[in-house]
């Protein structure tokens, strides 16, 4: 069934105001896929690392990984605490212990246990450690792909997760040939909401997002992409569950709107009214 209906106007900004309260969601409500993931949400932790490790959990047994890049980047800038050199080892260091593979709709846990990652995972490594290493930077969210922006002394220098060679920027011409690709058009068409984040190389006609995004909501983005492919496959009410997490980490309007088109077409195709 071809999906293209609803649709919600999303406009350029650096955060979302006029979030509908008419829909917040209980914590006590939501439905978790394993009693790992229920123990981090009813946790209600302040580091954002464990939202990424929560979706898939079940399939994590350790994150040795994560640690022992973090000890090596660690001791890396110990050594040399040059910004744009320790940003380079970041980028390459992510590369070689964590990103093995591009695939769409990776988790966090797929990454750190099979090495497939996407642009949200990706980014989501990069966010942390350059908040970990005191970097001043940017996590863009565009229509269907997410990218970090970091100043150094002053000059932009775009990181490109999903491409492990030039996907570090830092000529100004191609700096802003790549963010120009991204830049919202006027009278853009909005975004489908059931599109995952994926990668640069999709042809876009249209960009109507480009705003910039804390970890906590990245979170939320990758729950986002996790209820699209229960969407589609028209799994409805799971669909509505992660997006009620979603939603949670960050309340923004294609979230909203997925999670109300979701709970209609439950009720449209089987008859299920998840309102209740």
């Amino acid at each position: 069934m071809k999906l293209t209906g609803l649709i919600f106007t999303l406009f350029l900004g650096i955060v979302l105001e006029g979030y509908s309260q008419d829909n917040v969601l209980d914590l006590d409500k939501l439905v978790f896929e394993s009693e790992t993931e229920e123990n981090i949400w009813k946790a209600k932790p302040n580091d954002p690392y464990p939202y990424f490790t929560a979706l898939d959990a079940k399939s994590l047994s350790e994150d040795t990984k994560w640690v022992n890049l973090l000890k090596e980047i660690d001791e890396k800038a110990a050594k040399n605490p040059d910004q744009l050199s320790l940003l380079r080892t970041i980028f390459q260091k992510s590369h070689q212990r964590l990103f093995k593979k591009y695939e769409q709709h990776s988790s966090f846990n797929k990454m750190l246990t099979e090495g497939r990652y996407d642009c949200v995972s990706g980014s989501a490594v990069l966010g942390m450690l350059l908040e970990r290493f005191g970097f001043t930077y940017d996590i863009i969210e565009t229509d269907y792909h997410v990218f970090i922006q970091v100043s150094i002394e002053g000059k932009p220098v775009i990181l490109e997760s999903t491409l492990p060679v030039g996907g570090m920027i830092s000529t100004p011409s191609e700096i802003e040939k790549y963010l120009s690709s991204y830049l919202p058009k006027k009278e853009a068409t909005p975004v489908n909401f059931n599109q995952r984040l994926a990668g640069p190389s999709l042809v876009l006609a249209d960009n109507s997002i480009f705003r910039k995004v804390k970890l906590v909501e990245l979170a939320g983005l990758q729950y986002y992409n996790d209820a699209i492919v229960h969407f589609n496959n028209q799994e409805f009410g799971q669909a509505v569950h992660q997006l009620s997490k979603a939603y949670l980490l960050y309340p923004a309007d294609r979230i909203e709107g997925l999670r109300e088109l979701s709970i209609d077409l439950a009720f449209k195709t089987y008859g299920y009214d998840l309102r209740n």
